[in-house]
């Protein structure tokens, strides 16, 4: 599959407005479904150099990047752990490979309460600009194999380290079994995904009040983070009674799980807690359901992909 332009010319889905839209219904009347994507991450000290750029913004070894990073993993996964456990919700956790292998407890304590594993890579360090085919196919098959191996279960979802891409890497993951992926952010529901063999649909992620983005890069308070979740749960839900949205709730433990942060999210999770009809629900769940009764009527010719 050589020269063909599959993201310079967008062809990935197809674009049907809101309005016109087939109408998605969730299970027992719900308005919406809402998934908690908690993202933990392995990130190495000393990582081989990327074909863009150095994964860490100082000169290595960047020790403070690394060991608040590392933070995430030693405490505040636990907090967020807890936090979940209260209000009785079950994650889908975007999992570096690499985690089952250095930090088998977190994955054990993922496992104990029956969260939903999908794979993030195997490093967050080591990304997949630039590789070919074979490098992509090694890379995913490694992730997916090692967390199977780990948890006894298939993986069924996909997320790539950093939100890293090639041209044709969305078409090489149902190969392996993967039949829904995050790395878009086009929209508020599901979406089939134009591949060329076997089936793939994007579930919607939150990028624009993930956690990481708005309180560890752009420097808004808890409070603030905790109310822009609100408002879009909320417009969300609105637009759900017309048809089935879907609310994600993204979380890295080294930004949400530090001690003056880590009530903004009960404060969400209580928030919407108080609504009915509300659908919580890991990847796969929202994947079957969408599968068994929307994506035949959403689905539209792709035309040729290999152009």
């Amino acid at each position: 599959m050589t020269g063909h332009s599959m993201l310079h010319e967008p062809k990935r889905y197809v674009d049907i407005p809101f309005p016109e839209r087939a109408r998605i219904s969730w299970p027992n009347a719900a308005r919406i479904a809402v998934w908690v994507v908690p993202n933990i991450e392995f990130y190495e000290l000393d990582p081989p150099t990327g074909p863009v750029r150095p994964p860490w913004g100082r000169p290595v070894p960047d020790t403070l990047a690394y060991s608040l990073r590392d933070y995430g993993n030693r405490v505040g996964v636990w907090r967020v752990f807890e936090t979940l456990d209260r209000h009785d919700i079950r994650a889908s956790v975007s999992l570096n490979a690499a985690v089952c292998d250095h930090l088998p407890d977190v994955v054990n304590a993922c496992l104990d309460r029956d969260w939903e594993l999908f794979a993030h890579g195997i490093y967050n360090t080591r990304w997949i600009y630039g590789m070919d085919e074979r490098q992509v196919r090694a890379l995913i098959r490694d992730s997916v194999d090692t967390i199977h191996t780990f948890s006894g279960v298939p993986v069924r979802g996909w997320l790539s380290p950093a939100v890293s891409s090639t041209e044709d890497f969305l078409d090489l993951l149902p190969e392996f079994g993967i039949d829904y992926a995050i790395d878009m952010v086009h929209d508020d529901q599901p979406t089939p995904i134009c591949v060329r063999e076997g089936r793939l649909i994007s579930l919607p992620y939150s990028s624009e009040i993930n956690d990481i983005r708005v309180m560890g890069m752009r420097g808004y308070t808890p409070a603030s983070w905790a109310q822009m979740l609100k408002d879009a749960f909320d417009r969300l839900y609105l637009e759900g009674e017309e048809s089935g949205t879907v609310f994600c709730i993204p979380l890295h433990p080294y930004i949400v799980g530090q001690p003056h942060r880590i009530a903004a999210l009960d404060d969400v999770l209580t928030h919407i807690k108080k609504r009915e009809h509300v659908w919580f629900a890991t990847g796969s769940e929202i994947a079957d359901h969408y599968y068994r009764t929307s994506y035949p009527a959403a689905l539209a010719p792709c035309g040729d992909l290999s152009q």
